[in-house]
Formats: C-alpha cells, sequence, structure tokens
C-alpha cells in the first residue's frame, strides 16, 4: 500500500488536537491545544486552520479527516448544536474546511471516527491480521459517545443522534448535565466526574478538574476514591447494557477510559 498523507482534526470542548498521518495508520506530526470556545465557530476554524497549516508547512496532503462531537449530519458535514461546543448551530464545517484547504473533507461523529480507527488499526484486528466483526468503542472526553461497530459495518442509522449513549439516564438522581439529570455521561465523562465532586464534596472539589481528581485519587485520598468508584460503576452499568444490545466482541474506551485510575 501506497501511504497517502492524511489532517487529522479532533475537535472537542476541551481540547483540539491537529495531526499529520497516513492511510497506513502513522501518524508522523501532532500538536493539541485547549479549543477556544469563546471565539465562536468561526473564529475557532480560524485557528484550527492556522495550526494545520503550520503543521503543514512545506506538506501536501490528499485529505482532512474530522472528529467532532454530535449531534451532526455526517453526509452534509453539518454540525447540529453539540452542547460542549456553545454555538455550534448548523454550522458548514466540511464546506468551511474545504474553502480553506483546498482538498476533500470528510466529517464524522468522534465515537464512530474512534470505532473506524479501533476497528481498522486497534483492539479490533487480531494478531493474525483478521478483524472482529463486532466492536463497540467508547469515547469518554466533556461528555460520552458510542461508535459501533456491528456484522463489520458501521452503524449511523437515519437519526443525527445515533448512539447518543451519553444521554442514557442510569439514576434517577445525579448530575445535571447537558439537559438530563441522572445520565450516563453526568457520572463517567470528564465534566460529569467534576460536577459528581463538586455535588458531593462542595467543600473541597468545588473548582477541581477531572485531571485534579485523579491526582488526589491516585494519592490514595477517600474522597476522591469514592466519587471515581461511582462512576466506575456507572461506567460498567452502561457498558453492560450496550454487551446485551450488540454483543459485541470487544469494548474499547478511548480517553479518559485510559488516563485515569485503575
Amino acid at each position: 500500500m501506497i501511504a497517502r498523507p492524511i489532517l487529522g482534526l479532533d475537535i472537542g470542548g476541551t481540547k483540539t488536537a491537529v495531526l499529520l498521518g497516513d492511510s497506513t495508520g502513522a501518524v508522523h506530526a501532532r500538536r493539541q491545544f485547549a479549543s477556544p470556545l469563546h471565539l465562536g465557530p468561526h473564529g475557532m476554524i480560524g485557528q484550527i486552520v492556522a495550526e494545520a497549516r503550520e503543521l503543514l508547512v512545506g506538506r501536501a496532503i490528499a485529505a482532512v479527516g474530522v472528529s467532532i462531537g454530535g449531534p451532526m449530519d455526517s453526509a452534509a458535514g453539518r454540525i447540529l448544536g453539540p452542547p460542549h461546543l456553545p454555538g455550534w448551530e448548523d454550522v458548514p464545517l466540511r464546506a468551511m474546511l474545504e474553502a480553506q484547504l483546498r482538498v476533500p473533507v470528510f466529517v464524522e461523529h468522534d465515537a464512530r471516527a474512534g470505532a473506524l480507527a479501533e476497528w481498522r488499526f486497534g483492539s479490533g484486528r487480531a494478531p493474525d491480521g483478521s478483524q472482529v466483526d463486532n466492536l463497540i468503542f467508547l469515547t469518554l472526553g466533556t461528555g460520552i459517545g458510542a461508535g459501533i461497530i456491528s456484522g463489520g459495518m458501521l452503524l449511523h442509522g437515519n437519526s443525527t443522534r445515533t448512539a447518543e449513549a451519553g444521554h442514557w439516564r442510569v439514576a434517577e438522581h445525579g448530575p445535571l448535565m447537558f439537559g438530563k439529570r441522572g445520565s450516563w455521561e453526568s457520572f463517567c465523562s470528564g465534566a460529569g466526574i467534576a460536577a459528581l465532586a463538586a455535588e458531593r464534596f462542595p467543600d473541597r472539589f468545588r473548582d477541581a478538574n477531572v485531571t485534579e481528581l485523579a491526582a488526589i485519587a491516585r494519592q490514595g485520598d477517600a474522597d476522591a476514591g469514592a466519587i471515581f468508584a461511582v462512576s466506575a460503576e456507572k461506567l460498567g452499568h452502561g457498558i453492560a447494557l450496550l454487551c446485551d444490545l450488540f454483543v459485541p466482541d470487544v469494548v474499547a474506551l478511548g480517553a479518559l477510559g485510559v488516563r485515569l485510575p485503575d
């Protein structure tokens, strides 16, 4: 296979990453920065393009792949108001990037993009090179998203909100995240864990973020450990529901799922 250079963009509510890779899955260069939400969608896209151009100096690319949270219209490349990206209402992201970068742009839900990558290059591939037929990928970031490979196909469904598993209600009570109290992501996402800690221990953790909480928990702090114990129990609950529905060969966790305390 001839490796084709590809620009990858991962646009999140907390951070954004820009990388130069190729069609074999190799990553040649990468940079990451805090998502400038205060700039609004047009200003933020402008900064992303500027970062990409700095990364690509002297290099040509064949295409751009964008991973971003939903809801969205993937076919049209339009972003339809993700709760973690304020102001991104009906943003023609694909058209805006194609106009500036002059190459084809493909926009996909971050969890579905993660599922494809994991299936093709990661835990979905066995040592002998064969691929599993059924895989679930969970992205645990500012929110939670699920990407599902079923029967060797990526599930899209007929809705812009397909597999928004983070909005499942897993408890009657809990932090209010993105308009639904007790949702899965209110217990297991980065923002949700921080909100849970602030709710249960306001005198200690009112302003703590999930990275700070993880560092405190690793030092043996009982209160911080209790927060992650609740989160882990709810995470297992949600994964069990997905396994009952889709009977996957593999469940892969991304982002916070591989960075938080065991």
